[in-house]
């Protein structure tokens, strides 16, 4: 008998177990840190130490952890004994309790979920599934009653269908989801937008909230920014370009200076399956992003997600969504001016000269990090000035240097590298655009026409960003030991 875990495709998605995306040869957060620090100097207490360890090398904790045995721990309260069982167990004096759960009723004809008799239609008047980024908005200031928002970033049908796992000779197999259990997934993805207050203590869900709100893999969107209405973005189904249903693999969110919920789509390669041509227009493109990847089944029932069948379809994910909590019948809009890629973080703040400033991660392996600053002010006295701040603006990528500064490159097209002769000839080509690094020194001098800008910024300096995973670095793909 197998003894090892079964990897659910789902799973291994949201584990990134796969080589990474960018081949050129900047050097990663990790090894810059590594070069700058000594091993008696790098950093000194927990706090940091734990702080830094999902985003550098090992190479880099080496030191860290000398660092940390020096100094103490900054915690003071007792610790929780390790161990896993039936029991949510919290720190002596805290306790924790139950808000919402996955099928959780959001409405006052939400039905009590029943994990055995599962439908679309109740999915999408329910809590949804794997919850990522978290946040509140408050009701008038209030810190005890507001809105939540919550992403539901991805689902594993393996845990979510009884019965659809199927154990022979010690192997555990899924079987093909139905159409009816893809819908469900469709409706378990997106967000939730929910009222909530504290009585006595506690907190509570509000079910007749005015404001409550699902968001889907079939709520309409619309398109906005600079890639609006590009010919890659148009389909079968939306020949304006401008129209897209759904977000999915929301990550990372944040609530902006004027009370709106920004989710960012993170891992979306898995969604996609089919096949192009090696000379099709998108190859490059979508080999840059490891689409298509094939971990859900969706293609199985809706052609979009099959890009042998609708090739530009992937091209209208990868984005920031915005959506207006105050109105439940507002359209979430896809911002495309803070660019397209695997999105992770999205947090803002308000400038000193009352721009609105953005930063945001690729969460592939090995790639980049940026920021991106409005052209508009933020207006607090009108809410209504402030909402379409985020089609006009600039986007930076990171450049760090071994000396611990960083410089933000803009990515305006017609400046730098960011020319027609490299591949953009237009705004919309570099907002929507995550295309193949250099994989050769015969691509590298040949220039091909699509290419992420940070990489054609290569020349400037960029590091890439050790991400969650340490253990891949470039080598034709391969798996290299740790230093």
């Amino acid at each position: 008998m197998n003894d090892r875990a079964p990897i659910f495709k789902t799973s291994q998605l949201e584990a990134a177990d796969a080589p990474p995306r960018n081949m050129t040869a900047n050097p990663t957060m990790g090894e810059l840190i590594s070069a700058r620090f000594s091993r008696r100097g790098f950093l000194r207490g927990s706090l940091a130490v734990s702080a830094i360890a999902a985003t550098v090398s090992p190479l880099a904790l080496l030191t860290a952890r000398d660092a940390k045995a020096a100094g103490g721990s900054a915690f003071s309260f007792p610790e929780v004994e390790a161990g896993i069982d039936e029991t949510h167990h919290v720190a002596e004096g805290y306790d924790a309790d139950i808000l919402l759960r996955w099928g959780d009723g959001l409405f006052p004809d939400a039905p009590e979920f029943d994990p055995t008799a599962q439908t679309a239609e109740a999915r999408a008047r329910q809590f949804g599934y794997n919850n990522d980024y978290v946040g509140y908005i408050p009701f008038e200031d209030s810190s005890e009653h507001g809105l939540l928002v919550v992403n539901h970033e991805y689902t594993n049908p393996h845990l979510m269908f009884p019965g659809i796992v199927t154990l022979a000779e010690g192997e555990m197999t899924l079987n093909p989801l139905s159409k009816e259990q893809v819908d469900i997934e469709l409706a378990a993805h997106g967000g939730t937008i929910v009222e909530i207050q504290k009585t006595d203590g506690k907190w509570a869900v509000v079910k007749d909230g005015a404001l409550n709100r699902r968001i889907t893999v079939n709520t309409e969107m619309e398109v906005t920014g600079p890639a609006a209405g590009h010919a890659r973005l148009q389909t079968v189904a939306d020949p304006s370009g401008k129209k897209v249903f759904g977000t999915i693999n929301n990550c990372a969110g944040g609530v902006t200076p004027r009370g709106t919920y920004v989710m960012a789509e993170e891992n979306i390669h898995g969604y996609f399956a089919g096949e192009l041509p090696a000379d099709h227009p998108e190859a490059a493109n979508y080999d840059r992003l490891g689409i298509p990847e094939g971990s859900y089944e969706w293609a199985n029932f809706y052609d979009r997600f099959d890009v042998s069948k609708e090739p530009n379809e992937p091209n209208r994910f990868g984005y920031i969504v915005e959506v207006d909590v105050m109105d439940p019948n507002s359209i979430p809009k896809k911002r495309t001016a803070l660019g397209r890629f695997k999105h992770e973080g999205a947090e803002s703040i308000v400038n000193k000269d009352g721009r609105v400033v953005f930063y945001l991660g690729d969460d592939e392996r090995f790639d980049y990090v940026y920021k991106f600053v409005t052209t508009g002010k933020f207006n607090p006295d009108d809410r209504a000035a402030n909402m379409d701040l985020l089609d006009e603006g600039t986007l930076y990528v990171a450049k760090f240097e071994e000396d611990g500064t960083i410089a933000r490159l803009p990515l305006v097209q017609g400046e730098g590298p960011l020319t027609e002769a490299n591949g953009f000839a237009s705004r919309s080509r570099r907002r929507h655009r995550h295309p193949p690094c250099r994989r050769s020194a015969r691509r590298h001098q040949d220039g091909p026409p699509r290419r992420h800008p940070a990489e054609r910024c290569q020349r400037q300096g960029l590091c890439h960003v050790d991400q969650q995973h340490q253990a891949h670095r470039r080598a034709g793909g391969r798996r290299q030991p740790d230093r």
